[in-house]
């Protein structure tokens, strides 16, 4: 009995606090604002939304929110007497973030509805990029628009073309030269010598008929400034070889062989460090034709793969594996690494394997 009326007290109790809560209205003179177009070095972008208390309790502003971190609220903290003014503060940061933009800040406060949602909205004009920011690597008296000149998907069978800019920012000529390539990789400087502030093209052709890799190959190149190469620095060249399947007809797709593998996971579970450690992908030829493991590529050196079975075909119907050897080193917890196996498969010529494991290293000797 003491219990329900206890439960009972606590109740009229509440009721009676939530009753006094003040409730009041409030008017604003914008509910959205257009900045229109402006410069992006015109820099951050400040509007106030005029709020009138048109109640007759003290208006509270409990909070602001934006719907992204470019734009930054402010608002009147004190509470704003009946008949007074109070405002929201709208700030829009334009760097970095050229072009239209729409935003909106939700208002929670004292009134009902409880939540007002203001608008901004305005087009940024892109500031004019220096030198430096167009051309980011700098190398000795030169700069190139970046350290990586990638060609993305090359087809075994094609060579294709890469370009970038270069500039010269000194007050002399500077010969452009590459050392270091590979038989599959051409990368020259169009002109070879620049003059002072002048702009040239380098110019990569990747042929990837001379490169007996599969999936993503990178090299580093070294650059020769007037004769005399750069030390520490490097020209990062990659690509993504696949297979040309595009030619195929639907019958000799229909005929294609089928990597079909019994699992693309083994976890070895708890293993101790410093340990060898066998694991073995079983896979069946589930097509019609020839099956081609073209490549088998580890993560790190750490996953040793065997590939007796790369380059061999592999009739339909027949079964055969891919094992690797996992070295647990010095790892402790949980590894997981990947094996990337390339085929002739049209629906699966690139498949990643994955090896799982759970290093235990023994405990230090004290």
């Amino acid at each position: 009995m003491k219990r329900l009326f206890l439960f009972a007290s606590l109740v009229i109790i509440g009721l009676t606090v939530k009753s006094q809560v003040a409730v009041t209205t409030m008017q604003l003179t914008d509910t959205q604002h257009d900045f229109g177009t402006f410069k992006e070095e015109a820099g951050r972008q400040t509007f106030d939304f005029v709020v009138t208390n048109t109640g007759t309790q003290p208006l509270v502003i409990q909070n602001v929110v934006a719907s992204c971190g470019c734009t930054t609220p402010e608002w009147t903290k004190q509470p704003i007497p009946a008949g007074a003014k109070g405002k929201v503060t709208a700030i829009y940061d334009p760097k970095d973030r050229p072009g239209p933009f729409s935003k909106t800040l939700s208002v929670y406060s004292n009134t009902k509805p409880e939540v007002v949602v203001l608008v901004i909205k305005g087009e940024v004009v892109q500031h004019e990029k220096t030198v430096e920011e167009l051309f980011t690597f700098p190398v000795g008296s030169v700069r190139f628009e970046s350290n990586h000149l990638a060609f993305t998907n090359v087809l075994k069978t094609e060579k294709k073309i890469r370009v970038m800019q270069i500039i010269n920012t000194s007050a002399a000529p500077v010969k452009v030269e590459f050392d270091g390539l590979p038989v599959h990789l051409s990368v020259k400087a169009n002109p070879e010598t620049l003059k002072p502030g002048q702009k040239g093209l380098i110019e990569g052709t990747y042929d990837a008929t001379k490169n007996p890799g599969w999936g993503n190959v990178s090299d580093m190149i070294k650059i020769k400034l007037n004769g005399t190469p750069q030390e520490n620095v490097y020209y990062y060249v990659s690509a993504n070889l696949v297979e040309d399947f595009a030619s195929l007809s639907k019958e000799q797709l229909a005929n294609a062989p089928v990597f079909k593998l019994a699992t693309t996971t083994f976890d070895l579970g708890k293993i101790k460090g410093s340990t060898q450690n066998e694991v073995e992908f079983k896979f069946t030829n589930a097509g019609k034709g020839d099956l081609l493991i073209r490549f088998v590529r580890a993560t790190c050196g750490c996953t040793a793969v065997q590939q007796g079975t790369t380059g061999v075909g592999i009739k339909p119907g027949e079964s055969s594996s891919i094992k690797a050897v996992f070295n647990s080193g010095s790892y402790n917890g949980k590894v997981t690494k990947a094996i990337y196996v390339y085929t002739n498969d049209p629906a699966n010529s690139e498949t990643v394997l994955m090896l799982n494991a759970d290093v235990e290293q023994p405990a230090p000797v004290k």
